[in-house]
C-alpha cells in the first residue's frame, strides 16, 4: 500500500508496525498536509466478522475517550471494504524501547507510571478496560523541560464494562486467552473473566520493570 492514496485523502508513506489484526502506516492527509497514523484491518481478516467487529470496537473505544495520555482518533471509516481508523502520529518512542537502554531512575519511572494510571483511570471511568497494557503500548515523548509525556495506545483488545464493573457483552468466549502473557493478571492468563483490575495489575508490572 506504500505510495497509495487511501480513501481519496490519505497518502501512505511508511509502514509503522503490524499487529494481530491490523497494520499501522504513517500517512499524510492530503488536504490538511498533516501527518497521521493510519490503521487498517489486515486483508486476510476482512471476511472474518468477529475480527472486523473487534477492529470496529477499538475505533469505538478510542472515539469515546478524550484524554491527554490516550492516543487521539481523528477519523474512522471503510474504504474498498477495508475498515480503518486514523490517529495522531506520535513523536518519541515506546517505553519498551526506552527500557532496552537500561534502568529508569525512580523519579522518572514514577512520573511515567502516574501518567499511565491516569489514562487507565479515565478509561475505566468510561467503562473501558484495555486488557493489553504493556511497555510496547506506552509511548513516551521527552519534553523540552526534561519531563516525559506518556500516551497509551493500541486498544485492540478493549472490553466494555457494565455499570457494576463486570465484563459486559464480549466477542471472545470464556476461556479464550487474549493479551500478552508476561503482563497478564492470573485470572486473564487462566482464561477467566477480566475487568479493569487486570489493567491495574499490568500497570504494576510495568512499574516494577
Amino acid at each position: 500500500m506504500l505510495g497509495e492514496v487511501f480513501d481519496g485523502r490519505y497518502r501512505i508513506d511508511a509502514l509503522l508496525g503490524e499487529g494481530g489484526i491490523g497494520t499501522v502506516y504513517e500517512a499524510q492527509h492530503l488536504s490538511l498536509g498533516r501527518k497521521v497514523a493510519l490503521k487498517v484491518l489486515l486483508p486476510e481478516h476482512e471476511d472474518t466478522p468477529s475480527l472486523r467487529k473487534r477492529f470496529e470496537r477499538e475505533a469505538k473505544a478510542l472515539s469515546a475517550l478524550n484524554h491527554p495520555h490516550i492516543v487521539a482518533i481523528t477519523d474512522v471509516g471503510v474504504a474498498n471494504d477495508t475498515p480503518y481508523l486514523v490517529m495522531e502520529l506520535l513523536e518519541g518512542s515506546t517505553l519498551a524501547k526506552r527500557l532496552e537502554a537500561g534502568p529508569v531512575e525512580p523519579e522518572r519511572a514514577i512520573a511515567i507510571a502516574r501518567q499511565i494510571l491516569e489514562a487507565m483511570a479515565y478509561a475505566h471511568e468510561h467503562d473501558i478496560a484495555h486488557r493489553d497494557l504493556k511497555p510496547q503500548n506506552v509511548f513516551v515523548r521527552r519534553l523540552g523541560d526534561g519531563t516525559d509525556h506518556v500516551t497509551v495506545l493500541d486498544f485492540g483488545l478493549v472490553r466494555f464494562l457494565d455499570e457494576e464493573g463486570r465484563a459486559g457483552t464480549q466477542l471472545t468466549k470464556r476461556g479464550a486467552l487474549l493479551g500478552t502473557p508476561a503482563y497478564m493478571a492470573p485470572e486473564q492468563a487462566a482464561g477467566g473473566a477480566v475487568d479493569a483490575r487486570a489493567d491495574v495489575y499490568a500497570a504494576g508490572l510495568i512499574l516494577y520493570e
